[in-house]
């Protein structure tokens, strides 16, 4: 048998897919949310049953109570977990810090240590631990793996990852860039070599992982050596409601203009900046509705996105010396021609010809979207970072 469930768990919801990892098939999946709200709700799809959706609304007091809901989705509506018995639990954790440089399997040693670096990531870590202590008490007999969104990055030299501040400082409060969605990057990779029909270990090549988070990240032989997000996410790309790169002399300036604290602040750049900061929508599709209609805010929101775009672009072709594949993944970057076209508009110098017609085409699955003689390869590939967690972590439960 290759069936994973794997668990994708925040502070307040999970998500959960079942994959069969042989045939590279979603079985099901689903959504446990508002846990701890007067009122919870469950959804449950089934895939190839009609796609079959079930929803369920019921007190959820915590995680534990969640997971025994999911169960009863999966026994009253299938498939069957008798019939498709998982070998492996795969939980998606957010930060692995540089402990963590590969898919671990789960025991009261790496929950402690989990719980550790949730000073790193306090709601995304917390929300994972919580996860992973219901999904244990569910399916007892059955290897739990944490895939980390850092791992991937690990492999980054000293020269990226570091700050510039007082080493002794850096090294106590675990100061330096971590980087994230290294699941996704990792497989937007692999299948980008596979795709082009060439081996990993001799391409240099640079992923876009567009979507409401965002973050690039320069591969060298199948390597991460370079990603635009920090010791947070918050660090890199313009993003939906992130504000990237920033000075950091403007976060004292705003606890002291506005009177804000720490945590006012916090909430400010992650969730009241990046686009919706500047145009009032987070949403892509909204922005380019917009610059379309000629509203100024949408199209300098559009702007100020594309121009960091190029930055980090230019920046990894120097760290690279060339590149061979640029890949675009996530929903702005699988879905946004105009994204993508702008993204690359002044990269012929560097051998990136995109074809317009093939950007603009509305397809699904993996696809070339650059010229025929184009010495640069530009992608479009569909992420599957369930599936990236449901592989890992059957390597690592044997």
């Amino acid at each position: 048998m290759s069936v994973v469930l794997v668990i994708n768990s925040g502070s307040s919801s999970f998500k959960y897919q079942l994959v069969d990892v042989q045939s590279q098939q979603q079985l099901a999946s689903g959504l446990v949310e508002r846990i701890g709200q007067e009122l919870g709700a469950s959804t449950h799809k089934v895939l190839g049953v009609g796609d079959a959706v079930h929803v369920r609304e019921l007190p959820i007091p915590d995680h534990t109570a969640g997971f025994r809901v999911m169960l009863d989705a999966f026994a009253e509506h299938g498939p069957s977990l008798a019939a498709h018995p998982p070998v492996a639990v795969g939980h998606r954790v957010v930060q692995g810090g540089a402990r963590f440089v590969a898919p671990t399997r789960i025991t009261a040693e790496v929950e402690a240590a989990i719980d550790e670096l949730s000073a790193l990531a306090p709601l995304h870590n917390t929300g994972a631990l919580q996860g992973i202590r219901a999904a244990r008490a569910g399916f007892p007999d059955v290897p739990h793996v944490a895939v980390f969104d850092t791992a991937f990055h690990q492999s980054m030299p000293a020269a990226a990852y570091t700050y510039a501040i007082d080493k002794d400082v850096a090294q106590r409060s675990g100061i330096r860039r971590y980087g994230f969605h290294g699941t996704s990057h990792k497989f937007v990779s692999e299948a980008a070599a596979a795709f082009v029909g060439r081996p990993l270990g001799e391409l240099k090549q640079i992923v876009l992982h567009l979507g409401n988070g965002a973050s690039i990240t320069a591969i060298d032989g199948g390597r991460s050596v370079d990603t635009s997000m920090g010791m947070t996410p918050l660090q890199g790309l313009v993003m939906g409601t992130r504000s990237g790169d920033i000075d950091p002399s403007i976060l004292l300036l705003l606890a002291k203009s506005e009177g804000w604290s720490s945590a006012q602040v916090d909430a400010f750049l992650n969730k009241k900046s990046g686009l919706l900061g500047l145009a009032g929508v987070s949403d892509m599709r909204d922005i380019e509705a917009g610059r379309a209609a000629g509203e100024p805010d949408a199209t300098l929101a559009f702007d100020v996105y594309i121009h960091r775009l190029r930055a980090y672009v230019g920046a990894y072709l120097a760290q690279l010396g060339g590149v061979d594949v640029i890949s675009f993944t996530a929903g702005v970057g699988e879905n946004s021609a105009g994204v993508r076209a702008a993204a690359l508009a002044t990269l012929g110098f560097a051998g990136v010809h995109l074809d317009p017609e093939r950007n603009a085409a509305r397809e699904r699955g993996i696809r070339v979207v650059s010229t025929d003689d184009s010495p640069v390869t530009v992608l479009v590939v569909p992420t599957d970072e369930e599936l990236e967690i449901a592989r890992q972590s059957i390597e690592v439960a044997g």
